[in-house]
């Protein structure tokens, strides 16, 4: 019987209960994210049934996606006027480190997490960006502190390049469902070492529409990964 109680489904497991959500691409139209606010009101909404107490909408900032923050911040005020659930709603921005990114730095073209000057960053999965070393200590000496978004999802980084990053300072934030093998067993293999090694310091969602939220949500994942969530994040 011990072996059935190893694994629970997340909708049931508590595992959202209390957290922040700090990275998730729920601000209607904007990006590769949600489309509808009613689609992002229906997460919120299942959200708040689980116990989700914050959420921050990233939307992309990219050459792709050339997102600016007085437009982001307008739509940001006209769907939060229509949100009248119990968690608490914020506005930051998931920046892509590459070719425009010193521009973007330079004319403050950025949305940092709240309340702290902690900017999220990322780069491809597969290669990482020209100057990335540059650009890191540009960040720093524009007085923010990098946090990196889902560094368990570059396939190009090992855990020395963790061990480097975070001993110069980076902060990592943890997508949740790499825990439950949605990304493959590779990236849960990643997640778990980080996660256990205590280099975690914020989780999120990554969240992109109802349909993965609730695959999320139907998956499994282990009581032990449960606890070190517990321990990680919701003690801090």
């Amino acid at each position: 019987m011990f072996f059935f109680h190893r694994y629970k489904q997340v909708a049931d497991s508590g595992l959202l209960r209390g957290l922040t959500d700090w990275h998730c691409h729920l601000l209607p139209a904007v990006d590769d994210g949600v489309k509808r606010a009613d689609e992002s009101l229906a997460i919120l909404q299942l959200w708040e049934k689980l116990g989700v107490k914050e959420v921050h909408l990233t939307p992309h900032i990219m050459e792709d996606i050339p997102n600016q923050p007085v437009a982001l911040q307008e739509k940001f005020q006209t769907f939060a006027a229509v949100w009248h659930g119990t968690i608490k709603l914020h506005l930051a921005a998931e920046h892509m480190l590459d070719g425009l990114f010193q521009k973007r730095l330079v004319d403050n073209i950025v949305l940092p997490l709240t309340p702290d000057k902690k900017i999220l960053v990322e780069t491809s999965y597969f290669n990482p960006p020209f100057g990335m070393d540059d650009m890191l200590v540009s960040i720093r000496e524009a007085d923010y502190t990098i946090v990196l978004a889902h560094p368990e999802r570059y396939q190009y980084m090992d855990m020395s390049d963790y061990e480097r990053l975070h001993n110069e300072g980076v902060l990592f934030q943890l997508n949740l469902p790499s825990l439950t093998g949605a990304y493959g067993p590779d990236v849960m293999q990643k997640a778990e070492l980080l996660l256990q090694k205590g280099w975690y310091h914020f989780c999120g969602s990554d969240c992109h529409s109802l349909r993965s939220m609730e695959a999320f949500l139907n998956s499994k994942i282990s009581s032990s990964i449960l606890k070190s969530i517990e321990s990680t994040f919701k003690k801090r």
